[in-house]
């Protein structure tokens, strides 16, 4: 169970942790120093290396958190804040589909073809969803760490 729960917790450090670094950190000091077009260009490559990254963590949160849900006996015998956990996880999943299969790949087309306008509006959306999705994962890591305490 502790290999399975430190695995869990290693790929949400991934896909959160990086999600707060990408908005956080990174977002505002590229505005700073670099001009639209670069920026552009050095998102879509950000984009692609963290992508890489996430793919994993996503199948290895549903692995383990399912694994340690048989563990427990099933789904009617965790307390609601797993029930909570999954739902939000579910949701999460979603939203990076839409980001990745969608905007992404209309993004690093755009750039690709140089299409600035275009790119730097479908950029803008994808930073509303990852604003989103990093919103509902620290919710999310919430809502385990109170289901600790209190489950």
């Amino acid at each position: 169970m502790i290999l399975s729960k430190y695995i869990h917790l290693l790929s949400v450090l991934i896909w959160v942790g990086g999600m707060f670094f990408a908005y956080v950190v990174l977002r505002p000091a590229i505005v700073e120093v670099l001009e639209p077009m670069q920026r552009l260009r050095l998102w879509d490559s950000v984009f692609r290396r963290f992508f890489n990254w996430v793919w994993p963590a996503i199948g290895t949160l549903l692995i383990s958190g399912t694994y340690m849900i048989y563990l427990y006996g099933g789904m009617a015998h965790v307390g609601p804040h797993v029930h909570i956990m999954l739902a939000m996880g579910v949701v999460m999943i979603a939203i990076y589909g839409h980001v990745f299969f969608g905007l992404y790949r209309k993004l690093s087309r755009l750039v690709g073809i140089q299409n600035w306008k275009e790119a730097g509006e479908t950029l803008g959306k994808i930073r509303k969803l990852v604003a989103v999705n990093l919103t509902l994962g620290l919710l999310t890591m919430g809502v385990a760490v109170i289901g600790m305490v209190w489950g």
